[in-house]
């Protein structure tokens, strides 16, 4: 079955397009014909090109109908840019909480030896309840020079050249306004930026800090990825990521969408509450060699430095289910001792320790 037209059972949104015939092509002699017909399933990109290009179609609408046209079809997915708001309805609230998002970029992981070439951060004021945003947002974005090389990789990841930092620096004193009357910091990875962040500016130590991808359980929540990306993806959006204000925007997007199992809440909700709660890290100290597997599959991490492997819990319930965990298939019921080691919105994810215990299993 051929068709002159774009099926309009399939994408009612398009005009009728006219599309000529392909050329015949000649077969080679004796050849059999593979096919008599050709069946239309689906729009070509020309097509659709041509329905954008209708002089009926608006330069804005038209693409907007070709993408609503395939969200309409069960074998496509469309992404779109993700959308960066500059400010919301300043409603009534019963409580307001003033949030800082924050991402940097570096020169490389080691926070000890390496050194910001980018920070960006945005300062907004949500609903202490429901996590809405309100009213305009204020952004910061400004490179550093790091005083060496960038590195090549780096340099690829970010797009970020020696050229473009070169004599750059940090405005300490924009910085310091924005932080001022801040009541939470929220990044992705705050264990990462935090210690970052510290050193750079020390006015970043006595604030309280939540992280986005450690505070909320993605898994639970049904997502296959608690990366930033993917996460936006899930919501249909795409960026140009590893840059530091877009990653922020991205951020602040992801908190701002409902949770996927508990959407009468959304992901800021979520982490004012965590920013709320005690970080718990547990020290499976002197496990058996043997249980490593066990514990790496369990999602504990190998603390080279002070050789022992380590979680971080949510909570009181889940620290007790873990101790049981680890007495019953960890040490076989043998006599051990555990450290807890609690701390604070103003301490966790940075690089100084909290209040440490031991607890006998």
């Amino acid at each position: 079955m051929t068709s002159d037209f774009l099926s309009a059972d399939l994408f009612p949104e398009l005009p009728k397009v006219a599309v000529p015939p392909p050329p015949r092509k000649r077969k080679p002699a004796g050849a059999k014909a593979r096919a008599q017909t050709t069946m239309t399933t689906a729009p070509q990109a020309g097509t659709l090109a041509a329905a954008a290009a209708t002089p009926s179609a608006s330069p804005v609408s038209a693409p907007e109908a070709c993408a609503a046209a395939l969200d309409a079809h069960p074998d496509y997915r469309v992404l779109r840019r993700l959308p960066v708001r500059l400010g919301w309805p300043g409603a009534q609230s019963t409580g307001r909480t003033c949030v800082l998002i924050l991402d940097t970029e570096t020169t490389g992981l080691d926070q000890s030896k390496e050194k910001i070439i980018e920070l960006a951060m945005l300062r907004l004021e949500v609903d202490s309840a429901t996590g809405a945003p309100l009213g305009p947002l204020q952004v910061f974005d400004e490179l550093e020079d790091p005083g060496r090389a960038i590195p090549k990789e780096v340099v690829a990841l970010t797009g970020i050249t020696d050229a473009d930092v070169q004599g750059r620096r940090l405005d300490e004193a924009r910085i310091a306004a924005m932080l001022e009357g801040v009541d939470v910091v929220i990044a992705h990875n705050a264990g990462f930026d935090r210690p970052f962040c510290e050193a750079r500016i020390p006015q970043f130590r006595e604030l309280a800090w939540a992280c986005s991808f450690a505070d909320i359980d993605w898994k639970a929540q049904g997502r296959s990825s608690s990366k930033l990306e993917a996460l936006a993806l899930k919501l249909g959006w795409f960026y140009d990521a590893h840059r530091a204000e877009m990653d922020c925007h991205a951020l602040l997007a992801v908190l701002c969408a409902p949770l996927p199992k508990t959407p009468e809440r959304n992901g800021m909700a979520a982490l004012l509450a965590a920013a709320l709660r005690p970080a718990l890290r547990l020290y499976a100290t002197h496990a058996p060699f043997d249980s490593k597997d066990l514990l790496k599959a369990r999602g504990y991490r190998w603390n080279a430095e002070q050789k022992v492997w380590t979680t971080r819990l949510t909570d009181e319930a889940a620290l007790e289910a873990e101790c049981e965990w680890l007495k019953t298939e960890v040490y076989g019921g043998r006599h051990a001792v555990v450290a807890i080691e609690q701390s604070d919105a103003r301490a966790k994810y940075s690089s100084r320790g909290g209040r440490l215990v031991q607890r006998q299993l």
